[in-house]
């Protein structure tokens, strides 16, 4: 008996079908790669498309809500089923597995305990935690929940996510003080946020806990999505200021070689922005 042969779903698919994927793909690659804000020309320019197709490619990614449109400037913009799409890969991976040879390393870089962390709807998670052989200790625990907005790492992430995102984080949980030092109003916290986006790291400063402080870097996924963060924590007296920007260069350096390894690959303006702080930075010397 035959068995007749069965084409797979790709091969049903008609060679347009299979270009209109590739296009559509190649809108979120742009938007990520050259955004975050770009016209209907400016994609259909950087993809030489026909504006027409690029429309209604648009038009089709915003239906899905890949993308949206800021209905004040024209612009488009990756859209916030990205971040859901990509928290939800996260679940799927064994993103711990990945990432603890980059912790581990960076243990050995800073003498410092690290941590990974993911995003929850306002409020971060540890996920995985590597401490180095320090007679003084931090009391973090994996699972454990923290505000995002005090935390380096929750800092780091909301950085480069949609302004939107953030003002309902902090509709939901407020912006309660732990410290003395925690950021205490919504303005403040944009202010920060943008000066995590210039220099590519976040600083908690005694925010969320008395006498600790951590420097953090977010971890990006193959759409540019803040998929998780990196950072160093440690007793105050053991971070104090002048030291941030060393430790800093290499919790970037780890958060950049994971981001690769989840598929993320920089624009080439990011890329020469990198180059620029770390030629700025001292070397790393543990404390």
């Amino acid at each position: 008996m035959t068995v007749p042969h069965r084409k797979t779903k790709r091969q049903n698919k008609s060679p347009y079908q299979i270009q209109v994927l590739d296009r559509a793909l190649a809108v979120l690659q742009v938007l990520s790669q050259e955004g975050p804000d770009l016209t209907l020309a400016q994609v259909s320019s950087l993809l030489h498309l026909h504006k027409s197709t690029a429309h209604r490619l648009i038009m089709v990614l915003e239906g899905h809500k890949l993308i949206e449109r800021n209905s004040k400037t024209g612009t488009y913009r990756l859209g916030m089923k990205l971040f859901e799409l990509g928290t939800r890969a996260v679940s799927q991976l064994d993103l711990r597995e990945r990432a603890r040879p980059i912790l581990e390393r960076l243990v050995r870089e800073t003498d410092e305990t690290v941590h990974l962390c993911v995003y929850d709807n306002g409020e971060v998670v540890y996920v995985d935690k590597v401490e180095p052989a320090r007679s003084v200790r931090l009391a973090s625990t994996v699972g454990r929940r923290h505000p995002a907005f005090c935390t380096a790492v929750g800092k780091a992430m909301m950085a480069i996510m949609p302004e939107e995102q953030v003002e309902a984080a902090v509709q939901k949980h407020g912006l309660r003080p732990l410290t003395r030092k925690t950021i205490g109003s919504l303005g403040e916290l944009k202010s920060e946020l943008a000066k995590v986006r210039k220099l590519g790291y976040a600083v908690d400063d005694e925010e969320n806990e008395e006498g600790v402080c951590c420097v953090g870097a977010v971890v990006q996924g193959i759409s540019g999505e803040p998929t998780a963060a990196i950072s160093v924590s440690g007793p105050s007296f053991r971070l104090p200021s002048y030291k941030i920007p060393v430790v800093a260069k290499a919790v970037i350096a780890a958060a950049s070689t994971l981001s690769q390894e989840l598929g993320y690959h920089p624009s080439s303006d990011e890329e020469e922005e990198d180059e620029k702080r770390f030629k700025t930075r001292p070397q790393l010397v543990n404390a």
